[in-house]
C-alpha cells in the first residue's frame, strides 16, 4: 500500500485528479507496428477511463465520506480506548481478580442474552410464522418487456477451472436477454482466468470487464470498478461459484418494485456439498440458520441486515446514493447492509436459494472465516467511530441491534473459549468466587449460567428446525456438534483479531472447484 501512496505524486503530475492507490502511469512503448491515428487515441482514452474508473473505485467513499471508510481501520480516540482499557483490566485482575470476574461476566450477560432472545424469536417464527410467498412472475411477452434492465456483477479471481460451470449457471437465469447484462470482472494479473473466459463462447448479453491492478486488491474494488461500466436499473452481485434459481431476478425485481423504501433484497444462501464433510455439513447448518431463520426475524423486528457476499439486488440509484462499496472493507456486504439502514433504506429476504461451493478442508474453511470475522471487526470499528450519529442515523432501537448483532457476534466468538477455561478451573480447583453474599453478584452468575444452557440448547435446536425446513433432517443429528464448530470459529476470530493489526486488507481467496467434482444436482 505505501508503494502505491509513494506514487502519489507522479500520478497526478502524469493524470491531474488521480488520487493514491495507483499505480504511476507506466512508461510509453512503441507499438510494434504504426498504428492509425484514431487506434492510438482510442487506446489511450480507453486507458485514461480505467485509470479514471480504478481511482474512483478506490478513493470515492474514502474522499466523500471518510467516516465510512475502513481506508483507515481505527480512529484515534478508539486507539486510545484499547492501549487504557487493556493494560487496566490486566492490572485490574491481578489486583482485584474477584472484581474482575464480575465485570467482565456483568459485560457478557446482556449481549449473550439478547442472542438467546434472537435464536428464540427466530424459532417461534419458524414454527408459527406463514410460509415465504414467491413474488409475482411475469409470464407474457408484453409485461417482460417492461422489467428493468439488469446488471449483473461477477467478479472472478483465480477461478479457471470452474468458468465453465459459471457460464452454464449464469446461462440459466431467466430473464429476457435485451433487458440482461452479464458483467464478469477480471483482474488484469489473473492471466490464466483470462485465458479460460477467452476459451468460452460467450453470449451476446455477457462481456468481459477487465480491472486494472492496484491496491488494495480486493473484492469491492473490483465491483466498484465494474459498476461503472453497468447500465442496468437494477444490480445484481454473484460469486463465481453460485448457481442462483433460475427465477431469482424476476422475483428480486417484483418485490424491489413493491417497495420504493427498500435498499436490497438478499436472496437465500445455501450449499451444494453439504454431505461432503463434517466441516460442510456444520457450514450447510450454519447457512441455512442465518439465511432461512436469523435475518427474516431481523426483518420482522426492524433491525439492521448484514447482507450475504452475494445474490444482493439493488437498485443503481440506491447504489449511487451510499457510494457503492467499501474497498477497504474486506466484509464488504456486511458493512453495506449498515450503511443502507443508516441512510433509511430497509432489507428484505427474498424466498429464492442460490446454491454454492462450501469449503470441504480445514485451511481453505479457516482463511475464508477469518477474512469474515475481520470484515466484521472492521465494520463495527467504523461504525461506531461516532457513536451518537450512528444512534441518530438507526434510531435507538436499531443502534441497540447493532451492537447486539455484531458487536455480540464479535464478542461472543473470541469469549467463548474462555468459558470451558473456567469450567475446567472450577472442575479442578473448585468455584470460582466473584463477590461474596453480593446479591447482584449471584443473579449475574446466574443469568450467565442460563444463557450459556440456553445458549446451547437455542442454538442447536435452531439447527435442526431449519435443516428439516430445507428437507434435510439427515443434517439434524450434527447440529449436536455445533458447539464444537464454533469453538474453531473462536480459532479463526482471534486470528482475525491478529491480523486488524497486522495485514487489514489481506484478502485471503477461497478457491473453489469444477461441481462435478464434488456435488449432485442441488436439492
Amino acid at each position: 500500500m505505501q508503494e502505491r501512496l509513494d506514487g502519489r505524486a507522479n500520478a497526478q503530475r502524469q493524470a491531474p485528479g488521480l488520487r493514491a492507490g495507483l499505480h504511476p502511469p507506466l512508461p510509453l512503448v512503441p507499438w510494434p507496428k504504426p498504428q492509425p491515428a484514431d487506434a492510438r487515441s482510442a487506446a489511450q482514452i480507453s486507458e485514461t477511463r480505467d485509470r479514471q474508473d480504478l481511482d474512483h473505485a478506490i478513493n470515492h467513499l474514502r474522499g466523500h465520506q471518510p467516516e465510512f471508510s475502513a481506508g483507515q481501520p481505527i480512529w484515534a480516540w478508539q486507539k486510545a480506548m484499547l492501549l487504557l482499557f487493556v493494560p487496566a483490566f490486566v492490572i485490574g485482575g491481578i489486583a482485584l481478580p474477584e472484581q474482575a470476574v464480575f465485570a467482565l461476566a456483568a459485560l457478557l450477560v446482556l449481549p449473550f442474552f439478547c442472542v438467546v432472545a434472537l435464536r428464540t424469536a427466530a424459532l417461534w417464527h419458524a414454527f408459527s410464522g406463514p410460509a415465504a410467498k414467491p413474488a409475482t412472475r411475469p409470464e407474457n411477452d408484453a409485461t417482460s418487456a417492461l422489467l428493468p434492465r439488469y446488471s449483473l456483477l461477477v467478479p472472478i479471481y483465480d477461478e479457471a477451472s470452474i468458468v465453465p460451470d459459471l457460464v452454464a449457471a449464469l446461462g440459466a437465469i431467466d430473464y429476457p436477454r435485451d433487458r440482461l447484462e452479464v458483467l464478469l470482472i477480471l483482474e488484469s494479473l489473473d492471466s490464466e482466468t483470462r485465458d479460460a473466459v477467452a476459451a468460452v463462447a460467450l453470449p451476446p448479453h455477457m462481456a468481459v470487464v477487465v480491472v486494472p491492478d492496484g491496491n488494495p486488491r480486493t473484492k469491492p474494488r473490483a465491483l466498484n470498478f465494474a459498476l461503472r461500466r453497468a447500465t442496468g436499473d437494477l444490480v445484481v452481485v454473484y460469486d463465481a461459484e453460485d448457481v442462483p434459481e433460475p427465477d431469482q431476478l424476476r422475483r428480486a425485481a417484483s418485490l424491489l418494485a413493491s417497495d420504493p423504501g427498500l435498499g436490497c433484497v438478499q436472496a437465500r444462501l445455501n450449499v451444494l456439498n453439504d454431505n461432503e464433510s463434517w466441516l460442510t455439513r456444520q457450514f450447510a447448518i450454519e447457512y441455512t440458520v442465518l439465511f432461512d431463520c436469523l435475518l427474516p426475524t431481523l426483518e420482522r423486528f426492524g433491525l439492521p441486515v448484514p447482507l450475504g457476499g452475494t445474490s444482493n439486488h439493488f437498485p443503481r440509484a440506491v447504489l449511487d446514493d451510499v457510494g457503492g462499496w467499501d474497498p477497504f472493507n474486506v466484509t464488504e456486504d456486511a458493512d453495506l447492509g449498515i450503511r443502507l439502514a443508516r441512510r433509511g433504506r430497509s432489507v428484505k429476504v427474498l424466498a429464492s436459494t442460490t446454491w454454492e461451493e462450501a469449503p470441504a478442508n480445514f485451511r481453505t474453511w479457516r482463511n475464508q472465516r477469518t477474512r469474515w470475522l475481520k470484515g466484521w471487526i472492521q465494520t463495527y470499528l467504523v461504525h461506531m467511530r461516532n457513536p451518537l450519529r450512528t444512534a441518530r442515523d438507526l434510531g435507538w432501537l436499531q443502534f441497540f441491534g447493532l451492537q447486539v448483532l455484531m458487536g455480540g457476534l464479535i464478542l461472543s466468538t473470541l469469549v467463548h473459549p474462555w468459558f470451558y477455561v473456567v469450567a475446567i478451573a472450577e472442575a479442578a480447583y473448585g468455584p470460582l468466587q466473584t463477590l461474596d453474599h453480593h446479591a447482584l453478584s449471584e443473579a449475574v452468575t446466574v443469568l450467565g449460567l442460563v444463557n450459556l444452557v440456553l445458549g446451547y440448547v437455542s442454538g442447536v435446536a435452531l439447527g435442526c428446525v431449519a435443516v428439516a425446513g430445507r428437507g434435510r433432517s439427515g443434517l439434524a443429528l450434527w447440529a449436536l456438534l455445533m458447539p464444537a464448530y464454533w469453538l474453531l470459529i473462536s480459532l479463526a476470530a482471534y486470528r482475525a483479531l491478529f491480523q486488524i493489526v497486522t495485514a487489514p486488507y489481506r484478502w485471503e481467496k477461497t478457491q473453489h472447484r469444477p461441481r462435478a467434482t464434488f456435488t449432485h444436482p442441488p436439492h
